[in-house]
């Protein structure tokens, strides 16, 4: 399940399916496979981005997102934490995301995606939170940037309470937003020496 899992650069995913989700959309090259869902986080144009999703929306395509999110694209699904969608084979729990930046009450979100019989922790924009001690993924993808997300070092104590077995860092290789490279290594280094989990530095796509 891994090697299913791309990476657009910043916090953009995609988990080659079936189904085909694409998380937080942004800078997604034209030509991309469409979507069967979509999922975005909050409503800030690095995760949520309406030409982008646009450019991955198909007639069937199902479009899940926060509250903020769902003013700003038609047709959305709105979910609350702990509110969950089953899309094809895939089970699709939203989670809390938030910090100083994003209060609680802005309902931003993570997800949990249950398909092939793995947990893929998508973490949104957050700090270190208490919910995530109610999430034991087999693979999470944790922010590291440090800028309204979590940095290395409270990315690293997120591992400790979730657990995984592999970990994929994000919201880092944007000029503009983000962490960087440095910060990327830095953390699969710190990661590797203390045997949290596996890290994985996916290849952009462009």
């Amino acid at each position: 399940m891994i090697d299913s899992i791309e990476w657009f650069g910043h916090a953009s995913f995609r988990i080659q399916g079936p189904p085909v989700i694409y998380i937080d959309p942004w800078r997604i090259p034209r030509g991309a496979p469409l979507a069967d869902a979509i999922l975005v986080t909050h409503d800030h144009y690095d995760h949520c981005s309406p030409a982008d999703i646009n450019k991955i929306r198909g007639p069937q395509t199902i479009v899940v997102g926060n509250s903020t999110a769902s003013e700003l694209i038609d047709g959305m699904i709105t979910l609350r934490p702990w509110q969950s969608i089953n899309i094809d084979r895939a089970c699709i729990k939203a989670v809390p995301a938030y910090n100083g930046h994003h209060p609680a009450l802005f309902e931003g979100l993570g997800y949990v995606i249950a398909l092939n019989h793995y947990d893929i922790y998508y973490a949104g924009d957050t700090d270190l939170i208490p919910e995530m001690d109610r999430i034991r993924p087999d693979i999470a993808i944790l922010p590291i940037g440090g800028r309204q997300t979590m940095n290395v070092d409270m990315a690293l104590d997120a591992l400790r309470h979730l657990k995984p077995r592999w970990v994929i860092p994000s919201h880092w290789g944007s000029s503009s937003e983000g962490g960087t490279l440095l910060d990327a290594r830095q953390f699969t280094q710190r990661v590797e020496n203390m045997a949290l989990a596996e890290v994985r530095l996916p290849q952009r796509i462009s």
